[in-house]
């Protein structure tokens, strides 16, 4: 998979969980993806304050993520 096509594979996973942070007022946007294996984001809006915003990190974001691009190794917040 070259560069161009991971990157719109995760561009499509952030679409599929942007409506659910919509929804409680936050937002997520790709910052890099790094050696083709590490990904960063950041979350925005009401979901950098949410207590839960490790378990949406890791429940939701780099779960999907990891369905269109199982090469990813990891998901991380950037602040």
């Amino acid at each position: 998979m070259t560069h161009e096509e991971l990157t719109l594979n995760v561009e499509k996973a952030l679409e599929e969980i942007r409506p659910f942070l919509n929804s409680d007022g936050g937002d997520i946007s790709l910052v890099s993806i790094d050696d083709e294996k590490h990904v960063k984001v950041r979350l925005q809006g009401a979901c950098t304050s949410c207590s839960l915003s490790i378990s949406t990190m890791k429940a939701g974001v780099e779960t999907t993520i990891k369905k269109y691009a199982p090469q990813i190794e990891t998901v991380e917040n950037i602040i």
